[in-house]
């Protein structure tokens, strides 16, 4: 590697040096991830030459000019990575890379936790990290012929969720349901996860799992490399699922998953349809799960969903969607718009000049 390459460190708010990386990156047929915060680049004779990011845990947008790859600078930037990463106290690492990077980053103490053969890797800086989660999950499998589970977000928790726990409750031995962890939804991780608990309450055959990084999660969504976005999607599927599958669900014994059906977005509808596949092909070794898709709980000929209540709840019409929440859910969000209805009548007291926008 030339030895007069130089490596900076580009806060995102230096619009100048960020949209140069754009720019390096649509070169190289790469898109810029809109959630890193810091960058390292690198240049050579004021010509940038590689860069790469980090958001939070994830390494993400890892690019080296065509011409100067295989010389070192690929495991130069790494380094220089993981480095900053350490410095903001991020210990726990990801990253999604192309195929082709896997052995440049298992140099730098990543390992492979899921494949797409050919396309991408997800990688962690530990080899035993997903096996100590899967470990730690196996203290609580209980016994039975039908172990189920159900991954959800409930942004909020809506009777729609409520009828999609009582229905899988009822028809396995144990259920287990893991919350969508990632704190960017509309409403925060520790709300959602209390509302889902008062929401469940009574139900006795149920283990209500804190979310992690191995299910559904930003370190688990394939990034900047694969422009296309129906790759990308099947990408996110395949990685998602085979982390389940392989080793997850063996840990609790899992044989059934359960899903709402999906009248509304056409990305979760192909999602589902994509489960079926990848929880019972026979490429996989880990045992095959059953998918079971339940009709939505509807109200008025409707299909209840958290984004029909999230629409609803900016005018503040809780007449509205009270029919659409569990109580807990309902007081939930009536403390919220009396908070936010209170802070506007402050903001509006104020000054023009004083006014938080």
């Amino acid at each position: 590697m030339d030895s007069h390459v130089v490596f900076n460190r580009v806060y995102r708010t230096d619009e100048r040096t960020v949209s140069a990386i754009k720019t390096f990156l649509r070169e190289i047929d790469l898109s810029i991830d809109r959630t890193i915060r810091v960058f390292v680049t690198a240049t050579q004779a004021g010509r940038l030459v590689a860069c790469g990011g980090i958001a939070d845990n994830i390494i993400k947008c890892v690019a080296v000019s065509p011409e100067l790859r295989g010389e070192g600078l690929g495991l130069s930037l790494a380094t220089e990575l993981v480095n900053l990463a350490w410095e903001m106290n991020q210990t726990q690492l990801f990253l999604c890379t192309s195929t082709q990077n896997e052995s440049l980053f298992r140099q730098c103490g990543f390992y492979p936790v899921a494949r797409v053969p050919g396309v991408m890797v997800l990688m962690e800086n530990s080899p035993c990290r997903l096996a100590q989660y899967a470990a730690r999950l196996a203290h609580l499998r209980k016994p039975g012929k039908k172990i189920g589970a159900i991954v959800m977000n409930a942004n909020p928790f809506t009777r729609g969720h409520q009828y999609l726990v009582q229905q899988a409750a009822a028809a396995c031995n144990w259920l287990h349901l893991f919350l969508v962890r990632e704190d960017t939804s509309r409403f925060r991780y520790q709300d959602r996860f209390d509302l889902v608990v008062a929401g469940t309450h009574g139900i006795t055959n149920l283990t209500i799992h804190e979310g992690s990084q191995y299910i559904i999660s930003r370190a688990t969504f394939p990034c900047y490399f694969i422009k296309e976005k129906g790759i990308v999607d099947n990408c996110y599927t395949e990685i998602d699922l085979k982390i389940f599958r392989q080793s997850l669900a063996p840990a609790l014994g899992i044989t059934h998953r359960f899903v709402g059906s999906e009248p509304f977005c056409a990305v979760t509808e192909k999602y589902n349809r994509d489960m079926h596949y990848w929880l019972k092909t026979p490429l996989l070794t880990a045992p095959p799960i059953e998918l079971v898709e339940i009709e939505r709980l509807k109200y008025k000929g409707t299909p209840i969903s958290a984004s029909w209540v999230r629409k609803l709840l900016p005018a503040g019409n809780m007449q509205a969607i009270s029919p659409l929440v569990p109580e807990a859910t309902q007081h939930y969000l009536e403390r919220l718009l009396a908070k936010s209805q209170k802070t506007a009548a402050t903001q509006n007291r104020k000054p023009d000049n004083q006014r938080t926008e």
